[in-house]
């Protein structure tokens, strides 16, 4: 059995792991020599696919200089200048980013932050969160607490302390006028009811990651960020999944055209060279935390938090996004999923899902992918089922052929296996 311990993985059942020796653009190369292309782009965090050289570059030149100094009583200049980069890019009023190591701990921050926004305010009843229910936040504690995927968290099921949770709309990204209010009025009662021990609303916006790649209204964004401003609660963004294109527009809040008072950020944030990840705060909510003690403060320190080669890679990736205007690469590649999908039929499908770089087949149950993943590798393609859903996230620089590979191998685990 293997020394190391890997996740979401039942090591009594000894699966198979396939051992990559080399990555370039979109393709994994293994240690037999098969080539896969990566159609997950390692977790939705490798946009520009492998081994990029003006990302490798990046980091070499910062490797030189040094590779890691701790951000207590210390700065430098690529942490600097990333903020900088951060704060001009992001929905406006967002001016502060407290940087951690990944997307978990960083929605970890933003809890804490909202928390204790309010007792240094005075207001030690407002403790609690809503978030969406089927929401995924991440693995650790408190990010449990507020998520709403019984796989990730069954085994903790009587130790977590849960808030509330509250539906998306019915109809995806266009629901009715009725489907859409039925959405806000429940959130509404919640508030209404529960606003004075309620911190925030979390969200991740637009589109549900783990939990289905569901995707719902940017109305219903704007009324939920309405709402929160309305009941003096605060509404906290996490687009570690959606941040960076993954949806057609640079974050996910542009399509409601909102401005959170906090936002997470992670994954596509370095480009999948470097674990990294930022929460970004309004000055409203960071000012709340000036005082005359530490005990004011945000006492919070990820030691590998800034880190300079992650800042350095995050800096250069963002460059090569802007000057190759990816998003363009990204409307290319939703227009052809959806021609791709826009017309197919199969009985164990319940609904196909395309929202910017991304693509997911919901089926009616989750026993008809059995087998799938070692059909995508013997297909030349690396794709993983999540429960029922099938799904493909590639890096937003793949080719066309491989593009057209993929969505092969997806109608074809469905008509001809």
């Amino acid at each position: 059995m293997s020394n190391v311990w890997y996740p979401y993985s039942q090591h009594q059942l000894n699966e198979p792991r396939l051992k990559v020796v080399g990555a370039e653009r979109e393709f994994l190369t293994l240690e037999d020599g098969r080539v896969l292309i990566d159609g997950v782009s390692s977790w939705w965090a490798a946009i520009h696919g492998y081994n990029n050289d003006e990302l490798n570059q990046a980091m070499n030149v910062q490797l030189e200089k040094f590779a890691h100094v701790m951000l207590g009583g210390i700065t430098h200049e690529p942490v600097e200048q990333f903020a900088e980069k951060l704060v001009e890019i992001t929905p406006e009023g967002l001016n502060h980013v407290f940087f951690s190591d990944s997307g978990s701990v960083a929605v970890e921050v933003a809890l804490k932050m909202a928390v204790q926004f309010w007792s240094n305010k005075g207001n030690f009843e407002k403790v609690k969160f809503i978030a969406l229910k089927n929401s995924y936040h991440g693995d650790t504690y408190k990010c449990m607490e507020v998520g709403d995927d019984p796989d990730y968290q069954s085994s903790y099921a009587h130790v977590l302390h849960k808030g509330f949770h509250t539906s998306i709309p019915q109809g995806g990204v266009n629901p009715s006028e009725e489907q859409l209010q039925s959405a806000v009025e429940e959130l509404e009662r919640i508030l209404n009811s529960h606003h004075k021990s309620i911190a925030a609303f979390i969200v991740e916006p637009l589109m549900q990651g783990a939990g289905g790649f569901k995707l719902y209204s940017p109305r219903y964004l704007k009324e939920a960020r309405l709402l929160c401003t309305k009941y003096n609660v605060l509404f906290v963004a996490d687009e570690v999944a959606t941040g960076f294109g993954r949806t057609g527009k640079l974050f996910a809040c542009d399509h409601a055209k909102i401005s959170p008072d906090i936002m997470i950020l992670g994954k596509a944030l370095t480009a999948g060279y470097v674990g990294h990840a930022a929460t970004l705060a309004s000055s409203t909510v960071f000012n709340a935390f000036l005082g005359d003690t530490y005990e004011e403060a945000l006492m919070h320190g990820p030691t590998f938090m800034g880190n300079p080669l992650a800042c350095a890679v995050g800096l250069k990736s963002y460059e090569i996004f802007e000057r190759e205007n990816y998003l363009e690469k990204v409307s290319h590649i939703e227009q052809v999923f959806k021609g791709a999908f826009s017309e197919f039929y199969h009985q164990n499908i319940q609904e196909i899902r395309c929202l910017g770089c991304m693509v997911v087949i919901e089926t009616k149950d989750a026993n008809c992918l059995k087998g799938f993943k070692q059909y995508a590798i013997d297909q030349g393609l690396w794709l993983r089922p999540i429960g029922k859903y099938l799904y493909a996230t590639p890096p937003y620089t793949i080719s066309n052929k491989s593009l057209h590979q993929i969505i092969k191998g997806l109608k074809d685990w469905f008509t001809k296996v």
